[in-house]
């Protein structure tokens, strides 16, 4: 990678920054990591984020409370779309892809192939934080853009866990740290506390659950009534499927929770031999390799029958 955002900047002088539906740690990470970059080093342009509202927890991240969770505003001269798979998964910014005069994404999900001004996707790294920082001057970046991209980059990789982690992941984590980041406080306060709703939820989560094909395919399912009992929000479902996967003997996590009536978000989630994203792509979905997600229609044994077509093949 040898493009560096500033040449994207010529002549800018409104950006608009957005990440995608219900964001996680790195979409969080990347779109405040940019917008903080652009903050420190180009005062002259004005540089918005556009935000659905994240769990509290990321709260943490300098300047999250400014983001915009409303888009009205019309026109930018540059919008740039971080951790964006596809147009559908655009946040509340979804209307400036017909007003900005030009596009730039980056991305790391093997299932993007939409078309923008300019596209940069690298399915090989670890998280669209991982992305962001190649394209910015290692020496101009802040503290607070340094948590940021720390922090999306530890929720991406499962704190460095995942097979996405490659040692150039961590030589950059090291980068950041060495910007004087309370790292620690981030990975505890944003990936392992958990509120005491998001507990009880990832506890009727695990009761609930079963197991499929010889305890190689674990599910479960929270239903909108259930979301309404304990007044969760989707935001406190992060995490849930990953702790599944964690289940001894299982190569293939599946969790979904029910928008409306009919409606699922489902997360499926691979420990190491299946590429989930290809199951995913079946319904409309993508992501990656072994982490994707789908909305799927019918019943919680509708979406489930679907989904197993296909990974019965792989895991029987």
């Amino acid at each position: 990678m040898q493009r560096k955002i500033d040449e994207f900047l010529r002549d800018v002088k409104t950006v608009a920054i957005a990440g995608h539906v219900n964001p996680d740690g790195d979409c969080v990470g990347s779109c405040m990591g940019m917008y903080r970059y652009l903050r420190d080093n180009f005062p002259e342009i004005n540089a918005e984020v556009y935000l659905e509202k994240p769990r509290d927890s990321f709260y943490m991240i300098e300047d999250l409370d400014k983001a915009k969770q409303v888009c009205s505003a019309t026109h930018y001269d540059l919008l740039i779309l971080l951790d964006i798979s596809s147009h559908d998964r655009i946040g509340v910014a979804g209307s400036l892809l017909e007003t900005a005069d030009r596009i730039l994404c980056l991305d790391h999900h093997k299932t993007n192939r939409d078309h923008y001004t300019w596209l940069f996707n690298y399915p090989d790294l670890s998280s669209t934080c991982e992305v962001v920082w190649n394209f910015l001057e290692p020496d101009k970046i802040g503290e607070k853009c340094a948590e940021a991209l720390y922090m999306g980059i530890v929720h991406d990789t499962g704190v460095f866990q995942y097979s996405c982690t490659s040692p150039r992941t961590m030589q950059i984590a090291a980068s950041l740290m060495e910007k004087g980041i309370p790292f620690s406080r981030i990975v505890d306060s944003t990936y392992y506390q958990k509120t005491f709703i998001q507990n009880q939820l990832l506890g009727r989560a695990l009761l609930e659950s079963f197991l499929m094909f010889d305890g190689k395919l674990i599910v479960s399912c929270i239903r909108r009534r259930d979301m309404e009992f304990y007044n969760a929000t989707p935001a406190d479902m992060d995490g849930i499927v990953s702790q599944m996967r964690n289940t001894a003997g299982v190569e293939v996590s599946i969790f979904m929770y029910e928008l409306e009536t009919g409606t699922w978000k489902v997360s499926l989630r691979s420990v190491d031999k299946v590429d989930v994203s290809v199951v995913a792509q079946m319904y409309g979905g993508g992501g990656h390799a072994r982490a994707a997600g789908v909305t799927m229609q019918g019943s919680c044994y509708d979406v489930v029958n679907n989904l197993t077509l296909y990974l019965e093949k792989e895991l029987v």
